[in-house]
This record gives structure tokens, C-alpha cells and sequence, in this order.
């Protein structure tokens, strides 16, 4: 049988005589299939190996991919069969049910399935790698491990989980240390690097527990057993066991770290527990331990820079870098204290929280609790002879002072301000209390940046947009502009976007900005004049790289302010 599925390969010539030969040898070896020896060495895939199969079986070939399985046949074929056996139920017609395998030769599966459940079953072939994709979306992340610990332990009520606060410690304690929920918390963690996400929500309601991840700055909803509520008090005593908080608290804010090994890769995880109406929720940021920061992967313009070089190599002053939470300030001043760190220089940084190491910089993190804030920890931070400053946060008076004082005295300072663009950094610092003369004297410039989600290289198309939609300099309305974007595909998970960049705006405060500072102008005048002077402003930035087919026009939309 073997070496007919090899015969018939070479005749359709999907492979070569010489491959079949090799794949053969192989085998022999091994003991393993000729279709699973002939993927492995890369002679052909697995998808037209199992066509191949499906023709000469007489057994239908199914692609999953695209396939939508009604919730009854979900919920009739146990978790622990599918994943077990890496089969995907497909249909039930009275008393046939139909499965996808991804080995003919394997009846193991079938039997079982017929004496366990009484079903007549029907094959249909589909790729492993589809029905491994398929199990994971329709039965959720970890659905055999949630139906192993609910068959070991009673079936807990809605109930006994709103009661859950008042378990014992010990309970709780040997709950979060069970070996198949830490093996659930371990899958949900997989998976959200495995899917790129940055960070992972746990929201408790009424009668739902919520599974989401954030990929590319947007939250999607992660496919999970409806059983999982069942759980929601060890998934919580887990999570706060590996962060070393406090299991038994449930009516305070917590924070805490850890850190875990996904594969060869270390992970940082910053975990932030609230208490809300229904029990806590939980938010996991993941941060990789080791990332190398540099400007030129920042995604800016050549223009920008150069002016941003031009910045960095001045020997006092400061660098505000503004925008809203999640907007990526935090590592494009890495990027830049990264490009800064040599030995001749001595670097302190002040933060809240640190969220990357930076070999050969003081990094020291603020703690209210004990009275160390910003302020505090500046003036300490003075005595250590710095060269260059980094202030995580410029949030009051007190913290706007000491760092324009800082500078004044001989330091370069990169620090950041919320503000919706670079023009409303000044107008900000004079709101907190800051005397106009103090902002013109220290600050050498306003960066404000957004992230944008950057279209899938894999489904990336041309489409034709008129261009009253998008304001670009010198193109008449009317006019029809290529762009790009992505139609959805397997790699990006059906949203045309893969990965994120930055769009950036900097306002350079020379003589003309510093005047407008000093009549403490409104923030569109200096805007105004900052754009006569040739600052390109974020969504300028946005629609260059639109042209570019960097990211679609909806991503500027919805990232920049209406101007």
C-alpha cells in the first residue's frame, strides 16, 4: 500500500523517483508512514499527500478551514475524544456521525468513538494542522483539561462560585497548585503568545467567565468552553500564586510579576487583579525578558529621523514624547536611551512600572505605598551624577518642576505627558503650574505618536479610494488613489493586519514656538505655526504611510484625531 501511494505520487509528479526513494529509506528507519516520511523531509505536503489518499481510499477530503459546525455536534462529542484522538467532529445525521481524521490507517479513533458513544462513524481527511485549528476554535483553549478537572471534581453550581470568597486557605491553596489547572493557566498563556497578544483579560459575570486577548491593540474574544466558569475560582488562585499575591484577598486592587518559560523563549508577566460586582478580573501583560530597542525599527519617516538624531545628540534639554495609554511612548524612549547607552554616559532612569531591563542603565521603579514618588527619587536621583534622565511620567507639579530643573542644570531628560498631540504638551505644562519661561528655557521638543496596525504581507491587495477620503498634499479631490489592504487570511486570523507601527509628529520648540509659549497661546495656534514651520502631523504621517501600503486609511481614522 505503501509504495502504491508512492507510484501514484511520482505519476502525478508530485514528487520525484529519487524523493520516493529517499522517503522510502526513510521510512524504513523510522517505521513510520510513507505519506508522514515524504511531509517531514519537505517533498510534499500534507494536504495533497491526503487528496492523494482520499482518491485512492474512496474517503472525501474536507478543507476545515472555512467550515462552521453546528454547536449539537459539539456539544455531543466530549472535549477529551477530540483531543485525544486530534480528530474533528464535522456532522450528526440521526445515527451517523461524521469525523475528520488526518490518518486513514488509524481505526483506533473510529472504534472508540463507535463503542464509547454508539455512533455509526464516517470519515472524512483533513490536514492535522486544520483540525488541531478547528478543535481550538470551536471546543476553546484548554477543553480537555477543563472536562478532566470537572470529571474529577463535583460539578460546582453558580452558587458554590459566587460563594467561592469563602473557601479555606488550604482549599484554595491546593486548588491553585493542582497539576491539571496549572496545566489550563499554562494553555491559556500558550496561546496568547502563540496568537501575538500583549495582553490576556479574565472578566468574571454573572454567568460567564470571559476569556479575551489584546493583539495588535484590539480585543478579540478567545473561543472557550462554557464549563470554564466552573473554574474561575482556581484560574484566580493560580494566576495570584505564580504573581505572589495574595490568594485569600479579594476586596483590593493587587499587582504583581512573574516570570515563565514558553518553549525556548522567558516572558515577563505584569498581573493586575480588581475586584468587581461578580468576583475579581484579572489582566496579564506579556513582555518578553530580552528585546533589543532600535530607533530605525520605530517606523519613522527619514525626515523624522534625522530630527529625532538630531535630539538625542543635544547635551541638556528635555524630550516630551505625548499620547494616550498603549500608544508605544514607552518603547520609543527605550529606543532611545538604548541608542544613548555607553560607557561614557551614565544613564538613571526613574518608572512606574519598569516593563523592560536595560543592561547598563540604573533603572529604579517608584512605590507610593512607602512615599517614593517621582518627585522623591528625582531629587535622589541628582546626587548620582547622571548624564542622561529618563521620568516615566510627568503627572504633577511637583514631578514638571524637578524634571525642567533637571534639565536646566545640565541634563538630558526623555520623559512622557498624555496629551493628544505634540502641540498640547506646552499647554499642558502650563495647566499643571509650570511658568511659560521654564517651558520655553528646558524643553527642546514635543513627539507625539500613535500605533497603527500594518496590513498582512500574505493578503495584501491593491483597492482604488477617491481621494477626498484621504487629504493629501497635492491631490486634487475626486481623484481615484491606490491603496492597500489586506482581504483577510489564515496568518493574520482573518483581520488583514499582522503587527503594528508608529505614526509620529515632532514639534521642534525653537524661537517662533517659544514666543507663542510665552503669550501662554492656545494649543491650535501653536499647532498652527508648528505646521508652517514644516512639522508633518500624525495623520500626515498616517497618510504617507498609507501610500506607502504600510496601513489601510481606516487604521489613521481610527488612531488620529479628526483635524
Amino acid at each position: 500500500m505503501a509504495l502504491r501511494l508512492g507510484e501514484i505520487l511520482v505519476e502525478k509528479h508530485l514528487i520525484t523517483p529519487d524523493q520516493l526513494k529517499e522517503a522510502v529509506a526513510e521510512q524504513q528507519k523510522t517505521k513510520e508512514l510513507l505519506g508522514q516520511a515524504l511531509v517531514r523531509l519537505g517533498f510534499v505536503s500534507e494536504k495533497k499527500i491526503l487528496q492523494v489518499l482520499a482518491e485512492q481510499q474512496g474517503i472525501p477530503f474536507l478543507d476545515l478551514r472555512d467550515r462552521k459546525i453546528d454547536d449539537k455536534v459539539i456539544k455531543t462529542i466530549p472535549a477529551k475524544f477530540v483531543w485525544h484522538y486530534k480528530i474533528m467532529p464535522i456532522d450528526i445525521d440521526g445515527n451517523v456521525l461524521t469525523v475528520a481524521i488526518s490518518n486513514p490507517f488509524d481505526m483506533w479513533p473510529i472504534d472508540d468513538l463507535e463503542t464509547h458513544l454508539g455512533y455509526k462513524v464516517d470519515k472524512v481527511l483533513s490536514t492535522s494542522a486544520d483540525i488541531m485549528e478547528s478543535i481550538k476554535k470551536h471546543y476553546g483553549i484548554g477543553a480537555d483539561t477543563i472536562e478532566k478537572i470537572l470529571a474529577e471534581e463535583p460539578r460546582a453550581e453558580e452558587a458554590e462560585v459566587r460563594a467561592a470568597a469563602k473557601e479555606k486557605v488550604e482549599d484554595l491553596e491546593k486548588m491553585a497548585e493542582s497539576a491539571s489547572v496549572i496545566k489550563l493557566v499554562n494553555q491559556i498563556l500558550q496561546q496568547a503568545i502563540n496568537d501575538r497578544a500583549t495582553d490576556i483579560h479574565v472578566e468574571h459575570y454573572r454567568d460567564e467567565l470571559v476569556l479575551r486577548y489584546r493583539i495588535d491593540g484590539i480585543l478579540y474574544d478567545t473561543q472557550v468552553s462554557e464549563n470554564i466558569r466552573y473554574l474561575y475560582p482556581a484560574i484566580i488562585s493560580r494566576i495570584k500564586v505564580m504573581s505572589g499575591l495574595d490568594i485569600v484577598e479579594r476586596r483590593l486592587p493587587q499587582d504583581g510579576r512573574a516570570k515563565v518559560k514558553i518553549g525556548k523563549s522567558e516572558y515577563e508577566l505584569r498581573v493586575s487583579v480588581i475586584p468587581t460586582l461578580y468576583g475579581e478580573n484579572v489582566v496579564i501583560r506579556i513582555l518578553p525578558t530580552t528585546m533589543l530597542f532600535s530607533i530605525a525599527d520605530l517606523g519613522m519617516s527619514e525626515k523624522d529621523l534625522e530630527i529625532l538624531d538630531m535630539l538625542l545628540g543635544k547635551a541638556h534639554g528635555i524630550l516630551f514624547v505625548t499620547g494616550p495609554t498603549g500608544s508605544g511612548k514607552t518603547t520609543t524612549l527605550y529606543a532611545c536611551l538604548s541608542k544613548l547607552n555607553t560607557r561614557e554616559l551614565k544613564i538613571v532612569t526613574i518608572e512606574d512600572p519598569i516593563e523592560y531591563e536595560l543592561h547598563g542603565v540604573s533603572q529604579s521603579q517608584i512605590n507610593p505605598k512607602i512615599g517614593l514618588t517621582f518627585d522623591r527619587m528625582l531629587r535622589s536621583m541628582l546626587r548620582h551624577d547622571p548624564d542622561v534622565m529618563m521620568v516615566g511620567e510627568v503627572r504633577d507639579f511637583e514631578t514638571a518642576e524637578i524634571t525642567i530643573q533637571t534639565a536646566l542644570t545640565g541634563h538630558l531628560v526623555f520623559s512622557t505627558l498624555h496629551t493628544n498631540d505634540a502641540a498640547s504638551g506646552a499647554t499642558r505644562l502650563v495647566d499643571i503650574g509650570i511658568e511659560p519661561y521654564l517651558i520655553s528655557s528646558s524643553v527642546n521638543a514635543f513627539m507625539a505618536q500613535r500605533l497603527v496596525r500594518t496590513i498582512c504581507q500574505k493578503c495584501k491587495e491593491q483597492v482604488k479610494v477617491k481621494s477626498d477620503k484621504i487629504k493629501i498634499e497635492g491631490v486634487a479631490a475626486g481623484k481615484d488613489v491606490t491603496v492597500y489592504h489586506g482581504k483577510g487570511c489564515k496568518a493574520c486570523n482573518n483581520t488583514g493586519y499582522m503587527g503594528r507601527t508608529g505614526i509620529y509628529e515632532i514639534m521642534l520648540v525653537g524661537d517662533e514656538i517659544n514666543k507663542l509659549i510665552l503669550q501662554k497661546a492656545p494649543s491650535d495656534a501653536i499647532k498652527n505655526k508648528a505646521m508652517e514651520l514644516g512639522m508633518h502631523t500624525l495623520r500626515q504621517d498616517g497618510w504617507d504611510k498609507v501610500l506607502k501600503g504600510i496601513t489601510t486609511p481606516e487604521e489613521v481614522m481610527r488612531v488620529t484625531q479628526v483635524e
